[in-house]
C-alpha cells in the first residue's frame, strides 16, 4: 500500500497516540489476552456500528464499486482469495491482502510495519490510488447527505460526519473482530476429545525443536509479530521492512503472520506466491530460498508423508468454527 505518498495527511486526520489504557468492552475469547485500546479511541457499541457500516460501504471508493470488505472477505477470515486484490480502477494491489482478524493485538500495521496505528491504516486503502482511491470531498458530501450516517456519527462522536470519525470507527469495528473459537481452543481449555490423534501429533510436531515453528509462531495468536526474511526471492522486488527503516539488513523482511484461520486464508506470503499449506510446509522443509538476509532460523528438516499430513491437520484446527458455518 502506498501510504507514504500521503503520510502527512494521514497524520493530520488520525494522529499518532502511543498512550494506551486497558479496557474490556468487547467479548474476549477465553484463551486470549485482553487487548489494549488507544486512550483516544476507546471502543463503544456506537463506534462499532458506524465502523461496520463504513467497512461494507462501496461509496467510499472512487467508482463506488469496492469496499474494505472487497479485499477483506468475512467468510475467509477477512482476507482475500487472490494473490493481489483488484482496486476501484481495475488495478492490482501492491501486496497480498492479509486477514484482519484479531488485529486489535497488533502494534504496527502493513506487512512492513510502516503504519503506527490502526486509525492510520484504516485511511490508507481509502486514499491509495490502486485500491479505493477515495476523494475526501466526495466522501464527506456523501456521508453528510445520508440521514443514517448523520445519526450514527452523532451517536458515536456527537459530531457531523468527519474523516476523523470515519477512521476511528472503522478501526474500532476492526478491533471488535476477535475470533478464538476453534477446536484447538476447545482442546486447550481441557476438552481432550476436541482434537483427534492426527492433529494432536501435528501439534507436537509444531512445538518440536525439529521444526522450530514456535520460534516465530508463538503465543495465542501464533505470531511474535517480528519481521523475518525467509528467502522467497534471491533479490526482492519488494524490499519489505527496509522500505521503512532504510536498513539494508531489513531487505526482504516481512511481518510473521498469525496462523489463526490459516487454512482459509490462502494464498500465502506477502506476494501470494504460495498457493497451499502443503506447499508452504514443503518450502520450510527445504529451508527456504536463498538471500543474504535470510533468517538463521530457516533450517531444513525432513517429514514423512504421515507427519506432513498430521501437521496440516493441526493447522486446520486453528480455524474458528464460526467461519466454517458462515
Amino acid at each position: 500500500m502506498r501510504w507514504f505518498f500521503a503520510g502527512w495527511i494521514l497524520v493530520f486526520f488520525t494522529g499518532c497516540n502511543s498512550n494506551f489504557t486497558k479496557s474490556n468492552p468487547i467479548p474476549i475469547p477465553s484463551t486470549f489476552d485482553v487487548p489494549i485500546y488507544p486512550k483516544d479511541n476507546q471502543p463503544t457499541t456506537e463506534k462499532i456500528e458506524l465502523g461496520k457500516k463504513l467497512f461494507f460501504d462501496t461509496n467510499l471508493s472512487r467508482n463506488h464499486n469496492i469496499s474494505c470488505s472487497s479485499c477483506h472477505i468475512p467468510e475467509f477470515a477477512f482476507s482475500d482469495t487472490t494473490k493481489f486484490s483488484i482496486g476501484t480502477n481495475g488495478e492490482l494491489g501492491f501486496r497480498n491482502s492479509p486477514s484482519i482478524i484479531n488485529v486489535a493485538y497488533k502494534k504496527l500495521f502493513h506487512k512492513d510495519g510502516g503504519v503506527r496505528t490502526l486509525e492510520l491504516q484504516a485511511l490508507s486503502p481509502i486514499i491509495d490510488t490502486t485500491e479505493m482511491f477515495g476523494d475526501f470531498k466526495e466522501i464527506l458530501k456523501y456521508l453528510s447527505s445520508s440521514t443514517s450516517y448523520i445519526t450514527l456519527f452523532k451517536q458515536a462522536f456527537d459530531t457531523i460526519p468527519t474523516i476523523y470519525g470515519m477512521t476511528r470507527s472503522i478501526a474500532t469495528y476492526e478491533r471488535s473482530l476477535l475470533f478464538g473459537d476453534s477446536s484447538y481452543d476447545i482442546y486447550m481449555k481441557g476438552d481432550d476429545e476436541a482434537l483427534s490423534d492426527g492433529p494432536i501429533r501435528g501439534l507436537k510436531l509444531f512445538n518440536s525443536k525439529k521444526l522450530n515453528c514456535t520460534a516465530c509462531h508463538k503465543g495465542f495468536l501464533f505470531t511474535d509479530f517480528s519481521y523475518q526474511n525467509i528467502g522467497l526471492e534471491p533479490q526482492f522486488t519488494d524490499s519489505g521492512r527496509a522500505r521503512i527503516t532504510y536498513l539494508p539488513e531489513d531487505a526482504g523482511k516481512f511481518e510473521v503472520p498469525s496462523l489463526r484461520n490459516v487454512a482459509i486464508t490462502a494464498p500465502y506470503m506477502h506476494d501470494g506466491s504460495i498457493a497451499t499449506l502443503s506447499e508452504v510446509i514443503s518450502y520450510f522443509e527445504n529451508g527456504g530460498g536463498s538471500h543474504p538476509n535470510k533468517s538463521k532460523l530457516m533450517k531444513p528438516f525432513t517429514l514423512t508423508n504421515a507427519e506432513r499430513q498430521d501437521l496440516i491437520s493441526f493447522l486446520n484446527t486453528l480455524t474458528d468454527e464460526r467461519f466454517r458455518k458462515n
